[in-house]
């Protein structure tokens, strides 16, 4: 038996989309810019989970440091 570790989870662009409170093309417009990393599975395009918590936050921090300066 083998171990392993918890398992990625991958979210769709309208997923993505949904928790941004954006629309799908600006979630691509951010996967084809290298903004916000993502996989393609087939024609479509799939963004792991940690990535995007990531993603949001470095934006958060972005945006406050911006607010304070």
């Amino acid at each position: 038996m083998s171990e392993q570790g918890p398992r990625q989870q991958y979210l769709t662009v309208a997923e993505v989309a949904a928790v941004m409170r954006v629309s799908k093309m600006t979630v691509y417009r951010l996967l084809h810019a290298g903004e916000l990393p993502g996989i393609r599975v087939g024609k479509s395009f799939r963004v792991p989970a940690d990535a995007l918590t990531t993603y949001l936050r470095s934006a958060t921090t972005v945006e406050g440091d911006r607010l304070t300066s």
